[in-house]
């Protein structure tokens, strides 16, 4: 049964009742010194139950408060990750023939700023693409494809105006809630010598990577294969080659083979007609939109999306009495064999009205 923290009226009360036991004559009144003395005790005694129970919640760690936490994973060689930065691929316009050299700072977006890591030389079509990454981590340095950016000091043939056709993958530092998934994974599946668990658990470990899916003989006997994502988002080039590295090196070497990859997104746009009741289609859009994304958002790689599901999602929005997805006309199902993982994602949304 649980434990239930008396009041202070009730200690109080309790003390005044012994006091009255133990003295009948005693005056335990409202204005009497035995009362205001109970009071007192009364406080200091309810402080006493919950510092009781705060300490009793620091005894497990899925109740711990973060310095806590911190302990309960230290003694399993678990911290928390530390914040990493985006990283992606630039598109350099320029003279054909020019080198390009690694190292050239570039700003994006609202004043990020990042490097290239590549060099190369420009192309007959006057395009170069180079391997580019933040220079500060965390979720903010992360931009949608094709975003412009501008090289600080562009190289003679080069022009400044460049675009980023990915920037993702930077994650903020690892949040207790992540921390603790991560313990209570450990203490629940237990080192197996190399079993699907084991690969999820050593890919959880590499900072930037927030979720990871395995696919067990994917490619044959001896394989494993491990998709990763960041801040449901495509991983950096950076985060999946060290998850790659630290894989490689933790798993058992009897096992063939194992690889590390992204998935590749599979941008579907939806045409939705619908019947209004009191909701404009402005409105309507908007949360058939929200709703969308978080349908989207915990869709996982190699998942199909599934219209009934969505229907229902659209269906349950107040203001709408019907609704008809044109398209896609059918589940959309991704592609999964040895060469790819297709993860569905939301594209472009269309919304009119529905014909009576």
């Amino acid at each position: 049964m649980p434990h239930i923290i008396p009041s202070v009226s009730d200690i109080r009360d309790t003390i005044l009742r012994d006091i009255k036991n133990q003295l009948p004559q005693a005056d335990v009144n409202p204005d009497s010194d035995f009362f205001v003395r109970a009071s007192s005790v009364a406080s200091a005694v309810r402080g006493v139950y919950q510092d009781q129970q705060w300490i009793a919640r620091q005894i497990f760690p899925d109740t711990a408060d973060h310095d806590f936490l911190l302990m309960h994973a230290s003694l399993r060689n678990i911290t928390p990750k530390p914040a990493t930065p985006a990283g992606g691929q630039m598109q350099l316009t320029g003279t054909p023939g020019t080198v390009v050299t690694s190292g050239l700072a570039f700003s994006y977006g609202k004043g990020q700023t990042g490097i290239t890591l590549t060099g190369g030389s420009i192309g007959a079509d006057n395009l170069l693409k180079v391997t580019v990454a933040a220079t500060t981590a965390g979720t903010d340095s992360n931009v949608p494809a094709n975003t412009p950016a501008t090289l600080t000091q562009a190289p003679s043939g080069i022009s400044s105006k460049t675009v980023l056709l990915s920037m993702s993958g930077g994650t903020d530092i690892e949040s207790d809630e992540s921390l603790l998934a991560r313990l209570l994974e450990l203490i629940r599946q237990p080192p197996a010598g190399g079993n699907k668990y084991d690969y999820h658990r050593w890919a959880m470990e590499v900072p930037g990577v927030t979720a990871a899916y395995v696919y067990p003989l994917r490619r044959g006997l001896g394989t494993v294969d491990v998709v990763i994502t960041s801040g449901n988002d495509l991983p950096s080039p950076e985060t999946s080659a060290a998850t790659q590295a630290h894989i490689d090196d933790v798993r058992p070497v009897t096992a063939k083979n194992s690889l590390v990859l992204a998935p590749t997104p599979r941008s579907t746009n939806f045409v939705i007609n619908v019947a209004l009741s009191g909701l404009t289609l402005a409105d309507a859009k908007v949360q058939i939109n929200n709703a969308l994304v978080s349908y989207f958002s915990q869709l996982a790689p190699g998942a199909t999306a599934v219209l009934f599901q969505i229907g229902a999602l659209i269906s349950a929005i107040p203001g709408i009495t019907d609704c008809d997805i044109v398209t896609p006309a059918a589940n959309v199902v991704p592609l999964v064999n040895e060469d790819v993982v297709e993860w569905v994602r939301m594209g472009n949304l269309d919304v009119g009205n529905l014909a009576a």
